[in-house]
């Protein structure tokens, strides 16, 4: 919403010093790119672009003023406790933008809040100053509690006690634009972020309600209880869940001439609707039930021909799959089980000779790179949780395991320099510097208890 603002006033401000040398070619000399989707539309809607460009430059007043007024009243709405919008940097970036374009001086305490609130992105190291898009604190304390949880450390343990009562407190229970569509639900999810109350996500709240597990709340607790509710009714026709809405799959947006970047839907994927239906089963629900038979379904039917699941928001084709196969296991399936074994068998062809698993960001778009990459410790983690589950006892899983252990740091962490994490597939990927350390933490601890066994 803000970006619509930004696009049609196209407010400018004058460097100094001059930026001129980011650019590799004279600004405005060079057509942006096609959009990433293209489709039947696009030839039609780029020849009335230079139309809505001309409109642009003297709109009808009256409709005009109008339409930036709802928009104004909608960014001011939704900025959250901490000054930003979604808890994360780009829109809160463009809010600043727009409502200072829509006449809002800088010391608005509008903006005063998001400005300061910014200061939490940046950070200063050795004389220069890095913005960060985002922070997970949400993700990286499910995660790390379960890997706590997996290792062994008993529900009355004090750190993981202190990250269930954060996480209990940071659950959001407000209604928010998920409801606008699917007009169905009840608040009751997680975000991803310190302060995100408009968007809960179903990837947090599936980590969140399994964390909740392992520290010890009952399944009766109202929070999982309301946690389920809400996951069940996101769920998109097809059996998937996607991270944010339910059936957000229409391609006509993504036609625009200006949508060459990112994603600008957010339809079912493998590696969210896998965490879903691992936490709803782990949490009660029977797995008769439609909405487990149904994303078993979704699951089978999105599986790769050579066995893999693809990744959204991992990278990617060893995430997918080592999401999946625990996913499916925990709803019924038996190892033995057709797509099971060949899940299995995918992950044993993409070991790497030392032992660990890899995949490069470059398998997002060649195909020649699916399951190939150096290894690394947060996907040598992956493959071995699809691993315990598919087949535990495996030499596969025992040379994994001992990748782990070998490359094990003195202080007890992982090197990790790769980038394991995405934003949007083939544009903006992101390093979450805690995969390192808990997602091993949790695929030992998980092969230690069934070697045991």
């Amino acid at each position: 919403m803000p970006l619509l603002v930004v696009l049609s006033r196209n407010p400018t401000y004058p460097q100094d010093p001059s930026l001129d040398e980011l650019y590799l070619e004279a600004p405005g000399s060079i057509h942006g790119p096609p959009p990433r989707t293209p489709g039947t539309l696009t030839k039609m809607m780029s020849r009335l672009m230079p139309l809505a460009r001309r409109y642009n430059r003297k709109p009808f007043g009256p409709l005009r003023r109008a339409s930036e007024h709802r928009i104004r009243e909608w960014i001011l709405d939704r900025q959250e406790a901490d000054g930003s919008w979604a808890g994360i940097q780009p829109p809160w970036v463009y809010s600043i933008f727009a409502l200072h374009a829509l006449g809002m001086p800088l010391d608005h305490p509008v903006i005063t809040r998001a400005i300061d609130g910014f200061s939490t992105f940046l950070q200063h190291r050795e004389g220069r100053v890095r913005m960060q898009s985002c922070l997970s604190p949400v993700w990286d304390t499910a995660l790390a509690a379960i890997a706590l949880a997996e290792s062994g450390t008993g529900d009355d343990d004090d750190a993981l006690a202190r990250a269930r009562d954060w996480l209990l407190a940071r659950e959001v229970t407000r209604e928010g634009d998920w409801r606008r569509i699917p007009r169905r639900g009840e608040a009751g999810g997680w975000s991803f972020e310190f302060h995100n109350e408009w968007y809960p996500d179903t990837d947090d709240t599936a980590e969140v309600l399994m964390a909740l597990l392992h520290a010890g709340v009952p399944r009766h607790d109202h929070a999982i209880r309301r946690g389920v509710d809400w996951l069940l009714a996101m769920q998109s026709k097809g059996g998937g869940w996607g991270s944010f809405d339910v059936d957000n799959t229409s391609s006509l947006i993504t036609q625009f001439p200006v949508c060459d970047f990112g994603e600008v839907v957010d339809p079912p994927t493998e590696d969210v609707s896998a965490h879903v239906l691992e936490a709803l089963v782990e949490c009660g629900v029977p797995t008769g039930h439609p909405a487990i038979r149904s994303g078993i379904k979704y699951l089978r039917r999105t599986q790769r021909a050579d066995g893999s699941w693809w990744g959204r928001w991992g990278v990617n084709h060893v995430y997918g799959t080592g999401a999946v196969v625990p996913a499916l296991i925990r709803c019924g399936l038996r190892p033995d089980d057709p797509c099971i074994r060949a899940a299995v068998h995918w992950l044993k062809e993409h070991q790497n000779d030392d032992g660990g698993w890899g995949e490069d960001v470059r398998s997002y778009a060649d195909p020649d790179w699916v399951g190939r990459g150096d290894s690394t410790a947060s996907q040598t983690a992956w493959a071995l949780l699809g691993l315990m589950d598919g087949d535990p006892g495996s030499e596969a899983a025992d040379s994994g395991a001992r990748w782990l252990v070998d490359t094990q740091r003195a202080d007890g962490g992982w090197d990790e320099d790769a980038f394991t994490g995405t934003g949007f597939p083939l544009d903006f990927m992101i390093k979450y510097h805690y995969y390192r350390l808990y997602f091993p933490v949790t695929a030992l601890g998980r092969y230690a208890t069934r070697m045991q066994a």
